[in-house]
């Protein structure tokens, strides 16, 4: 199987289809309580008519005095008993991750529409996926046909200046509907079935031992037969070993609902989403505070 998108290396954007993941019995409402929590009330305003694309480039930091790394302790009180001092460390809140995943269906009249991402597709089908996380991080997404050898297909030296940071709540897209020409603004199904499994990993920090960035843009230009990036084995295995970890997942039924004015909106002018917003289709909930959350979704398509 395979989906066929002209767009350079954009051969890497894969569609997403819910597949096997271990999931943590939990009430719906407190996960999507917690991935909307930090979802302002306000919707973010902007003076200008124009299209914003958000940069994707990982962020500089600008250092204005002594740099404090991390959260900081406090001097306890003498102990009375031997007069020495302890140390209690600051108490660390650590956000957990969420990852909200929205399928988009080409209808006959070219709209995107909600659509079940545990359908079958059938070839000419044509479909996009929105994306949203709930705190700002770096986005992976790895491709495997028919269980061989993974690929990172985003980041992407030839999209987004070769970055992967997603600002909280500003929802992407892939592909991306601002296309110049209609057949790169959709993944379409051609005749070839398969199996299809996408690996989407999203992370507080950058990966280490996966370029990105400027690094990401010498390496592909440097040799044409290095990109798309093969993982190393280390790397594969770190994220096989991620992937076994529980998320929380909720899924609603609201399906055959077109895009809305202020999805588009804000996916093509870099816009934040509030809470009285549409939320995703579905969201993925790391069961823990950790630093990585790492999930699979897979395609079906018999043909």
């Amino acid at each position: 199987m395979r989906i066929s998108v002209v767009l350079l290396a954009l051969l890497c954007s894969a569609v997403l289809v819910v597949g096997a993941i271990p999931v943590t019995p939990q009430d719906q409402e407190d996960v999507r309580g917690a991935f909307l929590t930090s979802r302002p009330k306000e919707k973010t305003t902007t003076k200008s008519s124009t299209a914003a694309k958000p940069s994707r480039r990982k962020p500089k930091v600008v250092a204005s005095g002594p740099e404090i790394v991390g959260p900081v302790a406090t001097v306890e009180p003498k102990n009375p008993k031997n007069g020495t001092k302890g140390i209690r460390p600051a108490p660390v809140n650590i956000q957990r991750l969420g990852l909200g995943l929205t399928l988009f269906m080409r209808d006959a009249n070219g709209l995107a529409v909600r659509t079940d991402p545990n359908r079958v597709f059938h070839k000419g089908d044509r479909v996009r996926v929105l994306l949203e996380t709930n705190t700002d991080g770096y986005l992976y997404i790895f491709n495997t046909t028919n269980d061989g050898p993974p690929v990172m297909i985003y980041p992407d030296a030839d999209l987004d200046e070769g970055g992967n940071y997603l600002l909280s709540h500003v929802p992407f897209e892939i592909p991306s509907s601002l296309a110049t020409e209609e057949r790169l603004r959709w993944f379409a199904f051609d005749e070839a079935a398969g199996d299809e499994k996408l690996y989407f990993v999203f992370t507080k920090d950058p990966v280490g031992g996966l370029p990105i960035d400027d690094q990401l843009i010498a390496l592909c230009q440097s040799s044409k037969s290095a990109c798309p990036v093969k993982p190393t084995a280390d790397v594969w295995l770190q994220i096989e070993q991620e992937l076994k970890q529980p998320l929380q997942t909720d899924r609603v039924a609201k399906l055959g609902q077109t895009e809305t004015v202020v999805e588009k909106q804000a996916t093509t002018r870099g816009l934040g989403l509030a809470k009285d917003d549409p939320q995703p289709t579905m969201i993925m909930m790391a069961s823990s505070k950790t630093a990585r959350l790492v999930t699979t979704l897979d395609l079906v398509h018999k043909d």
